[in-house]
């Protein structure tokens, strides 16, 4: 029987159970392995109930361009058909044998319309090159985690300890809070709401959420330390420090633009997971322009008297490991395409490491100098604060 047959058998088949649906389940699991090349692991396919004819199952490659019959990039080897028969066992063992680097969802197809809509069944095959660079790739992946989740503390410190705020720009802070709110709703929205995740996943079938419990706490926290820092500005001296207008008109144009999207979600115009990507889009807006005010405030003062250049050690900490962490994972999969694929975490791990390295240079500069802040002279030090 040629291919050709049997790809029209399928689409025969396939038309038929969706009239008729079937009765019988399939399961694969689990739903992902992890694989070095040239080791191998098992999976298991089963059936809800017997059945009553004989069937054959053809698996499937899928490599994020289409569903095919075959492997052609040889991530893993290619799977024997699987005969089930009446009198066959409900679950049976599939061998899967990494080649090359790489990523496959296998996934199954059949011509027998006993069973029903396998079009949603797959396993998630990951074949790396080295089990070292997976496990560095993990480590570096909390180091750049702690390092931003710890960035804030110095900052909140340093204005306990100076009872101060001036010299830490309202700009930076006010849009810092907006950009955590916005990114604190679309991670909580894509990892609590089942229907958005019902959207999601009606568009990228066999995607995962790519929202995580950590990128929850991180934007949850981070935005308790924003709110924090707002708190410190009424508490301890401001001087003379206020939000410009053009933060003002920035942000009020973004609130506007939420607020009218808001009504065209409600009237259903567009998902709701749309309105969140909204959201994550101003994220990434806010993050191209915050720091800029920071450093034209520190420019203009001649001092970064205020301004924590621990939190800014630890930031750009957390941006060398988040692009390494990119590279590692594209080196071990042989998959340059995650750096290409996604230019936007790339690219602001890129931007805000360029703007702390801009910082530090200002530290350096403005090293013991005799500035004037507020009409208070102050001296600043090697390290950079106030002495």
């Amino acid at each position: 029987m040629s291919t050709y047959t049997v790809y029209l058998q399928l689409l025969c088949i396939g038309l038929i159970t969706d009239v008729y649906g079937g009765n019988v389940t399939v399961t694969m699991t689990p739903r992902a392995i992890t694989l070095q090349g040239g080791s191998s692991s098992n999976a298991n396919v089963c059936l809800s109930q017997p059945l009553s004819k004989t069937a054959t199952l053809l698996f499937t490659y899928d490599t994020g361009k289409g569903v095919f019959f075959s492997d052609d990039r040889q991530v893993v080897a290619p799977l024997h058909n699987l005969t089930l028969r009446r009198d066959t066992p409900p679950c049976r063992q599939v061998h899967i044998s990494g080649v090359n680097p790489g990523h496959v969802f296998v996934g199954v197809n059949s011509t027998s319309p006993e069973l029903q809509d396998l079009s949603s069944l797959y396993i998630r095959v990951d074949v790396m090159k080295s089990s070292v660079l997976n496990i560095a790739s993990v480590v570096i992946g909390w180091i750049y985690f702690v390092a931003w989740t710890v960035a804030g503390y110095p900052q909140v410190y340093t204005n306990w300890k100076r009872k101060s705020i001036v010299g830490l720009n309202f700009d930076f802070l006010s849009f810092n809070i907006t950009s955590f709110i916005a990114y604190s709703l679309y991670n909580c929205g894509l990892f609590w709401i089942p229907t958005i995740q019902a959207d999601y996943f009606t568009i990228h079938p066999r995607g995962i959420n790519p929202v995580r419990l950590n990128d929850v706490f991180f934007a949850l926290h981070a935005l308790a330390l924003s709110s924090f820092m707002i708190i410190q500005c009424f508490i301890y001296d401001r001087g003379s420090q206020k939000i410009s207008r053009v933060c003002h008109i920035i942000q009020g144009l973004i609130y506007l633009f939420l607020v009218i999207t808001l009504f065209v979600a409600v009237g259903h115009k567009i998902t709701w997971l749309t309105y969140l990507y909204y959201f994550s889009y101003i994220k990434l807006g806010i993050t191209l322009i915050k720091y800029s005010p920071q450093a034209y405030m520190i420019y203009k003062n001649k001092t970064t008297a205020g301004f924590s250049i621990v939190a800014v050690a630890c930031d750009f900490t957390g941006g060398l490991f988040s692009v390494l962490q990119m590279f590692l994972l594209s080196i071990n999969s042989d998959d340059w395409g995650s750096i290409i694929g996604d230019p936007t975490k790339f690219g602001l791990g890129l931007f805000s490491m360029m703007f702390d390295v801009v910082f530090l240079v200002q530290n350096c500069m403005y090293k013991n100098k005799v500035v004037v802040l507020d009409q208070t002279p102050i001296l600043v030090n090697d390290s950079g604060e106030e002495s």
